[in-house]
């Protein structure tokens, strides 16, 4: 039997490899669902690195199994092995392969964080190659380069801004956002609602200006695939579009004390009617002026009481979570 020629099989196993890592880059069900248009944009950046590593691994795995079969001690052989000192070519190539591939995930990277507006949060310009939020009108004609550098970087807005095609654009609804131990709070300038659960419309450009009370917290929502940290003293923002109605949660992925765990909340995403019906209500509900608490402080609580929305869930009877402080 005539033995097949090795350029063949390579080209059999690389078509092989191929479509194996292709069909596992495209079709994997790793991450929650899509319910923003940036989550988009993440999605197909991950699952290129999905293909990229799916194929690595067939090879250098694949190669390893091959290495342990055919180059295997038979029995009865007692010598040495070949004195293999190197291999240039090889090493060049498994070298700039990897290179290749850094460079080029390198620069989609970038393509994507500009799609998504991460060079231009806030109202930023071109200064010298150099985006910087526009400054205060103040005289800066009597400080050095570096002191008017310091002062527009200090003015400066960092995070998310809006993506290329609504660039300049102001958005369709602005929120404010405040991290606090352990709590989120999003005011609504243009109607003065204060709520602990921020409300959007589906397919509505929004506009979070997000800060921090106390120390630093981090703004994460999974299905959107975005996450702002909260700074104290400086104000970041987070720009977006939801795409799908429902409720998704909130969570702080910055470790900011002893109830970091326990700082979550929802966005809740309305279609136009939807909302503009939760926007009149409370809109009516700030102007009678009635109460309502937006948010708790889990130090505040007592073990049984913080515990007590836990152990419903869990099937524990309120009257053994008392026993918890005793």
């Amino acid at each position: 039997m005539k033995q097949i020629p090795a350029p063949l099989w390579t080209l059999t196993i690389g078509v092989i490899v191929t479509l194996v890592s292709l069909w596992v880059g495209f079709n994997n069900d790793w991450l929650p669902e899509q319910a923003s248009a940036q989550s988009v944009l993440v999605d197909n950046f991950f699952n290129v690195m999905v293909v990229i590593g799916t194929a690595l691994f067939l090879v250098v795995e694949g190669t390893i199994v091959y290495c342990m079969v055919q180059f295997r001690r038979r029995k009865g052989d007692d010598t040495d092995g070949l004195a293999i000192d190197g291999n240039l070519p090889l090493e060049a190539f498994w070298t700039a392969i990897p290179a290749v591939i850094v460079i080029g995930l390198g620069i989609y990277s970038v393509q994507i964080f500009q799609d998504m507006g991460g060079f231009a949060p806030g109202d930023q310009v071109h200064e010298h190659g150099t985006r910087l939020a526009q400054a205060s009108t103040a005289p800066l004609g009597d400080l050095t380069a570096a002191e008017v550098d310091e002062a527009l970087l200090a003015q400066s807005v960092y995070g998310i801004g809006a993506p290329l095609d609504k660039e300049g654009q102001a958005a369709d609804l602005e929120v404010n956002v405040a991290g606090m131990q352990y709590a989120w709070i999003f005011t609504y300038p243009n109607s003065g609602i204060v709520d602990g659960e921020l409300h959007v419309p589906v397919n509505a450009d929004v506009k979070l200006n997000i800060s921090a009370n106390d120390v630093i917290h981090s703004f994460w929502v999974p299905q959107f695939r975005l996450k702002q940290d909260a700074i104290p003293g400086k104000e970041t923002e987070l720009r977006f579009v939801a795409t799908k109605p429902g409720t998704y949660p909130v969570v702080c992925a910055e470790l900011c004390g002893g109830y970091h765990g326990a700082m979550r909340t929802q966005v809740i995403v309305h279609s136009p009617s939807e909302f503009n019906n939760w926007l009149e209500q409370r809109t009516a509900q700030a102007e009678t002026g009635t109460a309502e608490t937006v948010a708790i402080n889990p130090a505040d609580l007592t073990d049984a009481d913080y515990l007590a929305p836990y152990g419903k869930a869990a099937g524990v009877e309120s009257h053994l979570l008392a026993h918890l402080s005793d």
